[in-house]
């Protein structure tokens, strides 16, 4: 990433001294965590300063909590999806719980396609989702989602053409 000009160097400063406190505090209450707060305050700030349109921001607050609030919603998930992975792995019998590393390797892979069916509707996620780790076939799956066949094969497609593309 390159410097920011002298102008807009300022006018991070003045948005970080301005709303840091009360961006920090927002999240530690949504959060009830400070450190997770301290990191999402980071990462937002991160990635107005990305963005690099300072100068346009009107409702500062607004804006960072918009961007926050984003930033949030992703972690939380990932969290709900390491503890299920967690939860999973502690119901298997100690013989066949994998090792650290493939436990460290299939978190990576999970949270990866998390990020790429990020975007699609729930019902095309949890469609992909019980197809691919649960392993129910379509109709199972169609009863579950209370839809039809045909709307699985559809789903399962445009999940798997989402993952396709962003893996390429």
């Amino acid at each position: 990433m390159t410097a920011l000009d002298p102008a807009s160097q300022q006018q991070a400063h003045t948005l970080y001294r301005d709303h840091h406190g009360w961006l920090q505090g927002w999240l530690r209450k949504k959060l009830g965590c400070p450190f997770d707060a301290a990191d999402l305050v980071h990462d937002t700030y991160a990635r107005v300063l990305a963005r690099r349109e300072l100068a346009g921001i009107n409702e500062p607050r607004s804006y960072l909590a918009t961007v926050a609030h984003g930033l949030m919603v992703n972690h939380l998930r990932r969290k709900d999806l390491e503890r299920a992975y967690l939860e999973t792995l502690a119901s298997l019998p100690v013989s066949s719980a994998p090792s650290p590393e493939a436990r460290a390797l299939a978190l990576e892979a999970l949270l990866e396609i998390d990020v790429m069916l990020d975007g699609l509707p729930i019902a095309v996620r949890r469609a992909f989702l019980l197809c691919q780790l649960e392993g129910l076939g379509h109709a199972e799956i169609a009863a579950r989602l209370g839809v039809s066949v045909g709307s699985v094969r559809q789903y399962i497609a445009r999940a798997l053409r989402q993952c396709l593309e962003l893996s390429a």
